[in-house]
């Protein structure tokens, strides 16, 4: 049966291109609503776009993943689809780590089997979510536009999340609609992580008493946010590129002088990550922007691994 969705879906697919003709497929199928409503979706399209298509599941081996994986076989059989499946050794029960080790997991599969794309089932809602979370986090403009169509995990595999203009509500009444068996994770429900007080508390007060259409709203907010970072960023690039002397590891001062402080923080922000490797932090980088009119001999304070960037003559080098 073709349903609103099915046409709401191909649509946007055939609009952004992002799951190409011919592409060889993973689903990261997880066993709830919304990986269950992708999948169906993908199965149902699937002979209008001549994909490649199998699964992949991630059994995290916490006490409340026993029955998930077996289940997601179980519906991989039913519907003649290959299947394929990670299990973690000793996980650290965190959010980062978890997310890390799927991706790390989904691409491993990924590559030995030949699959381009992975697909995920990550909604608007989950967009919603995503740029709340990172602005309690104190993120930028590139954080809160960071649930995107489609990035690369690696040379060859791209993950694409062809959802992202359907809500978790839609999500719910396609399965309901299709009988589809959805496996309610108890780790959604677990308020001592944060995504899912966001989703249990703050959005739910946010629709009550505020905007009972905030999910679409932060939703496309998040679109405009990642494609204005998207161009900064490119602009940025530019400007390091000019700026930037690799063997000295120095910065050219009278190149970041004359341009608007945006610019100046992000082409700082890209400088750090390449001389200090880790993630720099809004402190460390107002400090070192400080440096572009800064007087001769100026420094910042110690980074990580004791470097130290100095203002000498026009430039600012890495001691």
């Amino acid at each position: 049966m073709w349903t609103s969705l099915h046409a709401k879906v191909h649509q946007t697919l055939k609009d952004s291109l992002i799951l190409p003709h011919q592409s060889n497929i993973l689903i990261a199928v997880s066993g709830g609503q919304d990986s269950l409503c992708l999948l169906k979706l993908i199965v149902d399209l699937q002979s209008k776009w001549g994909w490649k298509i199998a699964i992949g599941h991630c059994d995290h081996g916490w006490a409340s993943d026993i029955g998930i994986a077996d289940h997601v076989r179980e519906l991989a059989y039913h519907w003649n689809i290959p299947f394929y499946l990670k299990v973690a050794e000793a996980m650290k029960e965190t959010e980062a780590a978890a997310r890390e080790w799927r991706y790390q997991s989904l691409v491993e599969i990924a590559n030995k089997n030949e699959f381009t794309e992975v697909v995920t089932g990550h909604t608007l809602s989950d967009r919603a979510e995503t740029l709340l979370y990172n602005l309690i986090r104190g993120s930028g403009s590139k954080g809160l536009g960071s649930l995107t169509w489609k990035r690369p995990l690696s040379n060859k595999i791209s993950l694409v999340r062809p959802l992202l203009k359907v809500s978790r509500p839609e999500t719910l009444a396609f399965c309901q609609q299709f009988d589809l068996p959805i496996w309610e994770d108890a780790v959604n429900a677990n308020l001592d992580y944060a995504r899912n007080r966001i989703r249990q508390q703050l959005l739910p007060y946010l629709k009550d008493h505020f905007n009972p259409n905030v999910e679409s709203t932060l939703s496309q907010t998040s679109e405009v946010l990642k494609t204005e970072s998207d161009y900064l960023e490119s602009e940025a690039n530019k400007i390091l590129i000019a700026s930037f002397n690799n063997s000295k590891q120095q910065l050219n001062r009278d190149i970041l002088k004359p341009i608007p402080l945006a610019l100046q923080r992000r082409v700082i922000r890209q400088f750090l990550e390449k001389i200090i490797i880790r993630k720099p932090n809004f402190e460390q980088i107002e400090e070192t922007v400080n440096l572009i009119n800064a007087p001769r001999r100026s420094r910042t304070s110690s980074f990580p691994g004791n470097i130290i960037l100095e203002v000498e003559e026009n430039y600012i080098i890495k001691k």
